[in-house]
């Protein structure tokens, strides 16, 4: 069974897709990703936010690998951090109301090129940019809790961490400008 890296965006300006040859073990093989196991995946670019996910992986069987490679701020991480999720929730700082546990294998050491750096963390997913919290020692993003909701019974996350809360420090993250 084939799986797919899911990205947010793949941009040659601002894009994700840099990360994979950054982060995993393996290499391009035309369009797709083969893994240090032999594995082909397929390379998916979903769009940024809930709508262009469930859109997009709306057909894609249930029990399909998957992993989702992406930035992500975070408030005290610093910038360049790779995380490991564990568990994604919602960000709903102002409200508290009953959700289910959404739990993600984390991503096996032999996929990673430096398993030793990666640390576990949760990832809060957000309808916007997350500009400012009072949550620490997480990530945020826009998409992975949309995705883990969908019922995904393989689903494994990287996180890279693009700003501590700042867009313009995403965007020149993203882009690559140093």
């Amino acid at each position: 069974m084939r799986g797919f890296i899911v990205l947010a965006e793949a941009g040659d300006f601002i894009g994700e897709k840099k990360l994979i040859a950054q982060h995993l073990a393996g290499e391009w093989v035309g369009e797709q990703w083969k893994m240090v196991d032999g594995s082909l995946w397929d390379v998916m670019v979903t769009g940024v936010g809930a709508i262009n996910v469930m859109h997009s992986l709306r057909n894609i069987p249930r029990e399909v690998p998957l992993i989702n490679i992406g930035y992500a701020g975070s408030a005290n991480y610093a910038i360049g951090s790779v995380a490991r999720v564990t568990e994604v929730r919602l960000n709903h700082p102002n409200v508290n109301y009953p959700e289910p546990q959404l739990r993600l294998q984390p991503i096996a050491d032999k996929y990673l090129l430096q398993p030793q750096t990666c640390m576990h963390t949760i990832c809060y997913s957000n309808t916007d940019f997350v500009l400012q919290s009072d949550y620490t020692d997480c990530v945020f993003d826009m998409e992975l809790a949309y995705i883990a909701a969908m019922g995904f019974t393989q689903l494994c996350s990287l996180k890279i961490v693009s700003d501590n809360l700042s867009l313009h420090t995403y965007r020149e993250v993203a882009a690559g400008v140093e």
